[in-house]
Parts: structure tokens; C-alpha cells; sequence
């Protein structure tokens, strides 16, 4: 009897150095799950059955990005991966039909264990609970610093949220803009910029934007298509 094949999956995110830490962090498992495509502009070549939406510094969830991954259906089932995991932001996103809502701070096996849920017909979403009231399994994550992957800066001593912060700055978003889009407190947010600041060696906005072009921190359109 033959082994069933991998699930197919799609990684999207707007910088290129995120979907290729993620594809490098789920290579081991290669036997369970294949990255078929490496996409930063949520126009998919073929089919998958999970498309993996990172959310590192880039649109709000849920807005219409998710709705036109949703819509999409090359896309399969799709999973939203992040660092915020508010009851409501899961129910907004379930809502507009994800069928996941990951937290980064997920181990790869038990990343690798949640898409093949999704796959199979389940609805996974990461929490303390043992399982939701209303049926949806619950995977209990752990501390939201200790993030998966790869992300720009992470070179120079930047934690995941710090990167995604000062990403952020260099886009050119203010720091309310910056709190409503990553969902922390106006305070957290200064925290994690004087954070970033001191390990950049910076000390102002126009600073930490030029350093933040130089080191990656500004999206771009690229696409990996990894099928054979």
C-alpha cells in the first residue's frame, strides 16, 4: 500500500526572506508536507490544498487580502499564521472563511500537525483552550516571543515583533497605525522601537527607516515556484 502524498501548500507573505524561513523551517518534514510555491502577492500558480498566510508586517487580519486568498480557489484551505490571537480577531477571521488561525509561536511539528488537520477537513486554532465550544480544535501555544521561521533583522538581534515594528516604520506607518495593525498597545509598541533602536544602533525615526531599507525591511514582489 502506497504512503499518502504530502500536502501540497502555498506560503504568502510580502517579504521573501519570511516565506523562505517558513519553507526552510518545514523542509525536515518534507515527507509530510511539500511548499510548492512561494508567493508575495496572493496570486497563486496552482493549486494547493493549504495556503499558509503569514501576517509579518503586512495587511491587517481580517481585511479584503484575506478575503481574496479565501476566494481563490487554488488557494485550498487557508491558514492564517500570527503572532495576535484574540477570540475576536479568530472569529473575524473564521468568519471570512479561514480554516486555521496559527500562532508563530507554534513548533514546526506541531505546525506541520495542524496543516494536515486543515487538510483533512478540520478547523485548527492555536489558544489555551482544551477545544472550542463550538467544535474547533484548540492547539495550546506557547510563549509568543518564541517565534518560527525567519524574518529580516533577525541578524542583528531583532525579535520577531521588534522586526515586524520596525518593518512597519519603514513603510511609513505612525505608531497608532503600527498598534491598530499588529493589535499591541500604543506602549508596547515604543517598547519593542526602543528595543529595535538600540540593537540597530539608531536613535531616530528617518535612522531607523534608512537602516531598515538597507537590512530588508521593505517589501517586494518576488514569487518561488518550487513545483518539479
Amino acid at each position: 500500500m502506497s504512503a499518502p502524498r504530502p500536502v501540497r501548500i502555498a506560503i504568502l507573505n510580502d517579504y521573501e526572506v519570511v516565506v523562505r524561513g517558513l519553507a526552510a523551517m518545514l523542509e525536515p518534514y518534507r515527507h509530510r508536507v511539500e511548499v510548492v510555491e512561494l508567493d508575495i502577492d496572493g496570486d497563486l500558480r496552482h493549486p494547493v490544498d493549504v495556503s499558509l498566510l503569514d501576517t509579518f508586517a503586512g495587511h491587517p487580519v481580517p481585511d479584503e487580502h484575506l478575503d481574496a486568498v479565501v476566494a481563490d480557489r487554488r488557494s485550498g484551505r487557508v491558514v492564517v499564521f500570527t503572532w495576535d490571537t484574540p477570540r475576536e480577531l479568530v472569529d473575524a477571521a473564521l468568519a471570512k472563511g479561514a480554516c486555521g488561525f496559527l500562532a508563530k509561536s507554534t513548533p514546526a511539528e506541531d505546525l506541520v500537525d495542524a496543516i494536515e488537520r486543515v487538510a483533512g477537513g478540520e478547523v485548527v486554532v492555536s489558544g489555551t483552550a482544551d477545544r472550542g465550544g463550538d467544535g474547533t480544535d484548540v492547539v495550546t501555544n506557547v510563549a509568543p516571543e518564541q517565534a518560527t521561521g525567519d524574518w529580516p533583522g533577525r541578524a542583528a538581534g531583532l525579535s520577531g515583533r521588534e522586526a515586524e515594528v520596525l518593518a512597519l516604520i519603514t513603510q511609513g506607518l505612525t505608531n497608532e497605525e503600527i498598534a491598530q495593525r499588529t493589535y499591541l498597545s500604543i506602549n508596547s509598541v515604543k517598547t519593542y522601537i526602543r528595543q529595535a533602536y538600540r540593537k540597530i544602533g539608531v536613535t531616530r525615526r528617518s535612522q531607523a527607516v534608512r537602516w531598515g531599507v538597507e537590512h530588508g525591511m521593505a517589501p517586494r514582489s518576488a514569487r518561488s515556484d518550487l513545483r518539479p
